[in-house]
């Protein structure tokens, strides 16, 4: 193989094997590898090369009671400890509260999820989305993930096609990429042994396709993986996203960060750290860039790499920067400290050479709000 060659290739848009990512990755220099994920940024973005996108939504826990029992995990309950203070399932007064400050705050949307609860099922989550529409029907809902659909549906019996069926018809507008972490059935198996197989999680994302819900890719990278798992994980995502109907979005975007390792049971019993420098951060958003060449938007994890990293990001193949994230519970209960005011984003856009436009989750350009608030302090 060849450095320059892979690269020709990948300027072409040409899809690369796992060996061919692997390779680049370990041998092409930060900046070869920059500069083509930053080619391809603007060929994909060539309509607005200078705007980088973010948004303002609210993440909602459901429930923190699961019976997944993640390894990377410090913010779930397990079901024997229903009965424990610290286990709730959210009320509908507590959504009204949360909606109605992310009103205040800007925010058109609602990122909904949360544990493996042994008891919901999926008219649980139809009646919860029917309610939250009919009290809030211009807030859009970004709900749930495959791993949750997996779990949901052997719950209620139902299919995968019908629980999602049943949650678009009752009010989800698209769904997350949650659960992803890497999509190897030898790593899930260490760290996330309770949920969803990787077949499984890939297979959910088709159907959600079918039905035309938008959904999103994610990765969590630097623990247990080899540097050909992560392309494997890569080159799956982009076999979906080529299935998808034509007049389907797909994968909106794609976003990978680094394990968080706080008080992880895969730090203390294990001693799994998170070992993924700045530079490594930025190589693998060119490579993500570079290896799923019909993903359109690649979107910089600012929450757990911090504002410098993210900016030299979206010089490497990232266009967007996210969500302000008002109320983040999971990625922070492991240690992530970064946090965004709805300025502080717009201003680290501009610091690192790039205009600011606000969007949806269906990456369409939004309007400026009236904000009453403009400090968010979690």
């Amino acid at each position: 193989m060849n450095t320059a060659d892979l690269l020709a290739r990948a300027l072409r848009f040409e899809f690369l094997s796992i060996d061919e990512g692997a390779y680049l990755f370990r041998n092409a220099s930060t900046t070869e590898l920059m500069y083509v994920g930053n080619e391809m940024r603007k060929i994909h973005k060539k309509d607005t090369p200078g705007i980088v996108t973010w948004m303002i939504d609210r993440n909602v826990n459901t429930t923190n009671v699961c019976v997944a029992n993640c390894k990377f995990c410090n913010f779930f309950v397990p079901p024997g400890q229903k009965g424990s203070s610290n286990a709730y399932i959210t009320d509908i007064e507590t959504y009204k509260q949360k909606i109605a400050e992310t009103l205040r705050y800007g925010g058109d949307q609602l990122l909904l999820q949360g544990g493996h609860h042994p008891d919901l099922g999926v008219d649980y989550y139809a009646n919860l989305f029917k309610q939250l529409k009919e009290l809030y029907p211009n807030v859009k809902l970004h709900a749930l993930g495959p791993p949750e659909i997996v779990h949901i549906s052997g719950i209620s019996g139902t299919t995968y096609e019908q629980t999602l069926q049943i949650l678009k018809d009752a009010g989800l507008d698209s769904l997350p990429g949650a659960g992803a972490e890497i999509l190897v059935d030898r790593v899930r198996r260490l760290i996330a042994q309770g949920k969803c197989k990787a077949s499984e999680w890939l297979d959910v994302m088709r159907v959600a396709h079918k039905l035309h819900l938008t959904t999103s890719g994610t990765m969590m990278f630097g623990h247990v993986e080899t540097i050909e798992e992560r392309m494997e994980h890569m080159v799956a995502l982009r076999q979906v996203q080529s299935e998808k109907p034509a007049d389907a979005k797909g994968f909106s975007a794609f976003i990978a960060w680094p394990y968080q390792d706080e008080g992880t049971t895969l730090r203390r019993i294990r001693n799994i750290r998170n070992q993924v420098t700045g530079d490594e951060y930025v190589r693998m958003v060119a490579i993500s860039r570079i290896m799923m060449p019909n993903i359109v938007n690649i979107q910089a994890s600012w929450l757990t790499i911090g504002k410098e990293v993210a900016q030299l990001s979206l010089h490497a193949g990232a266009n967007d920067f996210g969500s302000i994230m008002i109320e983040e519970n999971v990625v922070s209960a492991a240690g992530a400290p970064h946090r965004f005011t709805s300025e502080g984003i717009q201003q680290a856009i501009r610091d690192a050479g790039f205009e600011p436009r606000l969007r949806n989750q269906q990456y369409e350009f939004r309007e400026m709000p009236e904000m009453e608030v403009q400090v968010i302090d979690y």
